[in-house]
């Protein structure tokens, strides 16, 4: 099967954001940079993509231009293993981007993440319909997710 890779549409800071997103992601490293020649659109030796690797998952940035932006419709999904995960993928995405509800932060480049802990889907699809919806309450009160409070609202009784 051919594999996916998900292709992200910068103005101009392509390199950057990848640069900024290997720094933050372990087992991560800067693939490739090519560069617009003569022919354009844009400016001979400006980069035109950068092909890198997120633990593992790869992706391609472009310098395309301005035609197009990020919106939440599409975010990137890190399932943490726990709460120390949660804050640190929270605090490095989020500096100089904007915190967002339940989890959700766009970063310095406009991308949106999704921050979430491993108990966050036990818990929301707990079979006790009660807690399970004890803990969706807690969440949609939260931007960055508090896994102790989530429980803490799960186990009210």
């Amino acid at each position: 099967m051919p594999r996916i890779t998900p292709n992200l549409w910068f103005d101009t800071k392509s390199l950057d954001a990848a640069e900024f997103y290997v720094s933050v992601f372990p087992n991560s490293a800067i693939r490739n940079v090519s560069h617009y020649g003569e022919s354009g659109p844009r400016p001979a030796g400006m980069v035109l993509t950068v092909d890198f690797v997120l633990d593992g998952q790869g992706f391609t940035a472009i310098n395309g231009g301005p035609e197009f932006t990020f919106d939440e419709a599409v975010s990137l999904l890190i399932n943490c293993a726990d709460q120390n995960e949660v804050d640190y993928y929270w605090a490095k995405l989020s500096e100089g981007g904007e915190e967002g509800p339940c989890g959700w932060l766009k970063d310095k480049f406009g991308l949106s993440w999704q921050v979430i802990p491993a108990d966050l889907e036990k818990l929301l699809t707990d079979p006790d319909q009660e807690r399970a919806q004890r803990s969706m309450k807690a969440m949609l009160g939260m931007k960055k997710i508090d896994v102790a409070a989530l429980h803490a609202a799960a186990d009210q009784a």
